[in-house]
């Protein structure tokens, strides 16, 4: 096995970590702006998201602190359409959980991604290879989770 190069790995950490903060705020924003008929399960949805991005980042920031290095304080892109409408929302949220922070790029119509991304497929030099294969399983269930979600409301 391959040494692991911590200051690579700690940066895709960061990076997970500042994702993954990002979803916190944006998932708590939408819940705030759904309202109508049908709000309570999609409140909750979005609730449920915010609370899982909460223990990503917090793992991620557990794994930054064990490898002795300092978590960042920055957050990632906040994607807001000003649109609040639940397909706006939807389609926000699908949109940000097919980005994958890391050192790969996203590919488009490449690798074995619920959407043909490159989502958890790592390059055999990335130094973070097979250390957070949970995570990237996780991720990509959310996406599918929020694109069934998509699909069942009829929004696309």
């Amino acid at each position: 096995m391959a040494e692991l190069d911590k200051d690579a790995a700690v940066g895709v950490l960061n990076r997970i970590l500042e994702a993954e903060l990002a979803g916190v705020v944006r998932y708590t924003h939408y819940a705030f702006l759904v309202f109508g008929f049908g709000r309570i399960p999609i409140v909750s949805w979005l609730n449920a998201q915010a609370d899982e991005s909460l223990l990503h980042a917090r793992q991620a920031g557990e794994w930054i602190t064990t490898l002795g290095a300092y978590p960042s304080l920055g957050i990632g892109a906040l994607l807001d359409s000003h649109q609040h409408d639940v397909g706006a929302i939807l389609r926000e949220s699908l949109e940000t959980e097919c980005q994958a922070p890391g050192p790969v790029p996203r590919a488009a119509g490449a690798g074995g991604g619920p959407f043909g991304g490159a989502r958890g497929v790592r390059a055999p030099d990335d130094p973070c290879r097979g250390a957070a294969p949970r995570r990237c399983r996780q991720d990509a269930a959310q996406a599918g989770r929020t694109a069934r979600l998509f699909a069942a409301r009829d929004l696309g």
